[in-house]
């Protein structure tokens, strides 16, 4: 998954916007658009550096951003000052990648503006101010030596208590919800601060008067820390906000986040539809696997009785908790062939994905992940990070590799690596624009690798009954994601029917049941781009299918498709259809 931040912008750019337009003057929209980008970035990473630093870019380490009131409204600002910037620029004098990258500044802006002026999470999300992962990367990375970042690190410390007294005046009656995660989070990031800064400044080459400095700075950040914590157990806060967003402000975050076609309704009700459509084919599907699986015993006449018995006997097959790793590193050549043998679209091959157990300061929760090389790093390894089940239980170990059994690892493996994630990926830095790779759209990044399951199995990769009624059950997580989080946040959905529909509808773990729910009640929208955008890049492959009937060809619809970088599929939809 692609991690996406919300941005709190400054003022400092509006006298390099001015100075942009001055020195375009006389040349073409496009040279002008281009200066403008080119400043706009460079100006949103000295405003930004936490992101800037977790797309590679790490020139302003050493910097730690107070979100105080100042700054916010310095953000409105900025924010305000570059939506009016942007009317200089005629969208149908631009190129095609200038055209996206139009509109995902704007939606970045506008969002924004939201952000402050309505959604006000800096309210009641204390979850929202931490520090421990900024500084816990500067820790972990490979880009400098280790002197280097401590040093810099030693610099960002400086503002840890004026950070979190900001945190503290901007916060006003915080849900219940966000305050326990604030407190969990801070407190297990301690850890940065105690343990892994040591382990660091051992290896160093830092004087013993630098290193004793450093330590004496990290004591006052964990005090600070322990503060926050301390002050959000004792808060006094007798009517807490409802983690549940609204459907008004729901609708609103739905349309800047995911930047569909549709809206958060639309997608509810095609997402609902799209469940009963999924049930009937895997009934389908385990009806006719009935005898196989469950010789003589009698039918259940509820179907999803029926689906989930089948379910649960096929998931019997699948690997052991050593073997976990070398099942996937055995897996991703073979879906790197079918690719090839099918033609479906060009694999970089000086592109490779690397195979790894998930590193120390990743692990927690078995599975996989993802680390794939940033914008500012494209030569840089893409990491499919594999996690372990050492010190497990047998009984939850078990209960997990049925749940990711010798069809669904297929499917995770497809979403996560090939075709999926890693190949989008890599497509999406080999775009000519920052832009989408800073703004990139969560629900086209989301949606590709849900679609490459479905366009896998379409093209016949290890076709069975029992591979599709697996892909379905999969498949049922992204669709369930959609009702659950518009349910929850829009429609006062309870705990008991949340986990009735994961469960009963979506054949789902009652232990991933339980985490599904949290993070609904802890996000908002996220949930939502698996599904959309799958839906949004199905239907756009289907309406070139039939418009150019003999001529379509699958290779180049997929590459074209990638060709626009991480921009939203409606954008590229409309690109893509201006062509023919």
């Amino acid at each position: 998954m692609k991690k996406l931040i919300l941005p709190i912008l400054l003022l400092v750019f509006l006298s390099s916007c001015n100075k942009s337009q001055k020195t375009a003057e006389g040349g073409d929209d496009n040279k002008k658009f281009d200066l403008y980008k080119d400043h706009f970035i460079n100006s949103f990473w000295e405003l930004n550096p936490d992101w800037a630093a977790s797309l590679g870019n790490h020139k302003l380490d050493s910097v730690l951003v107070v979100p105080d009131s100042n700054f916010i409204k310095k953000s409105l600002d900025f924010a305000n000052a570059n939506l009016d910037s942007l009317k200089n620029y005629g969208l149908e004098n631009l190129s095609d990648n200038n055209k996206t990258d139009f509109q995902m500044i704007k939606n970045q802006l506008e969002s924004t503006v939201y952000s402050a002026n309505e959604m006000k999470s800096y309210e009641w999300n204390p979850a929202e101010y931490n520090v421990c992962g900024a500084f816990a990367e500067i820790l972990n990375g490979n880009y400098d030596s280790i002197d280097n970042r401590l040093r810099n690190f030693d610099l960002k410390m400086k503002n840890i208590p004026a950070y979190y007294e900001a945190a503290k005046k901007n916060i006003k009656n915080p849900t219940l919800e966000h305050t326990q995660l604030a407190i969990e989070q801070n407190l297990g990031g301690l850890s940065v601060f105690e343990t892994d800064l040591v382990a660091a400044l051992a290896k160093s080459k830092l004087s013993e008067t630098e290193k004793k400095s450093i330590l004496e700075k990290s004591k006052l950040a964990v005090s600070t820390i322990k503060s926050y914590a301390d002050w959000l157990k004792k808060l006094d806060n007798k009517t807490p906000r409802s983690f549940r967003l609204g459907a008004e402000l729901y609708a609103k975050k739905f349309n800047f986040d995911i930047q569909s076609a549709y809206t958060a309704d639309e997608m509810y009700e095609k997402a609902v539809a799209h469940k009963k459509e999924l049930h009937n084919d895997m009934f389908v599907l385990a009806d006719k696997l009935w005898s196989k699986y469950m010789g003589s015993a009698p039918k259940p006449t509820d179907k999803l009785e029926l689906i989930k018995q089948v379910i649960d006997k096929v998931s019997l097959q699948h690997t052991t908790p050593e073997k976990f790793q070398s099942e996937i590193e055995k897996q991703i050549p073979e879906l790197t062939a079918f690719v090839k043998a099918k033609d479906l679209l060009y694999i970089d091959p000086s592109k490779p994905l690397v195979v790894r157990k998930e590193p120390a300061y990743m692990a927690g929760v078995a599975g996989a992940s993802i680390s794939a090389a940033g914008p500012y790093d494209k030569n840089g390894n893409t990491y499919y990070n594999v996690g372990s089940m050492q010190g497990w239980t047998a009984e939850r170990a078990e209960s997990y590799l049925r749940e990711y059994n010798d069809y669904i690892l297929q499917i995770l493996n497809i979403h996560e690596a090939v075709p999926g994630h890693y190949t989008q990926l890599v497509y999406s830095n080999q775009s000519p624009s920052i832009i989408k790779s800073v703004f990139g759209n969560g629900a086209m990044v989301e949606g590709w690798a849900v679609y490459a399951e479905r366009m896998m199995l379409e093209s016949g990769y290890k076709n069975s009954d029992e591979m599709w009624l697996m892909y379905y059950k999969f498949h049922l997580r992204a669709t369930c994601n959609t009702i659950l989080d518009i349910s929850v946040h829009t429609r006062n959905m309870s705990k008991e029917d949340a986990i009735k529909l994961m469960t009963r509808e979506g054949f789902q773990q009652q232990a991933e049941a339980d985490g599904k729910w949290k993070r609904a009640t802890l996000s908002q929208v996220q949930l939502c781009s698996y599904y959309t955008g799958f839906n949004e890049i199905y239907e756009l492959r289907e309406l070139l299918k039939k418009k150019e009937g003999d001529k379509f060809n699958l290779k180049a619809f997929h590459e074209k498709f990638l060709s626009y970088g991480s921009a939203p599929v409606k954008y590229i939809k409309e690109l893509m259809l201006a062509k023919d």
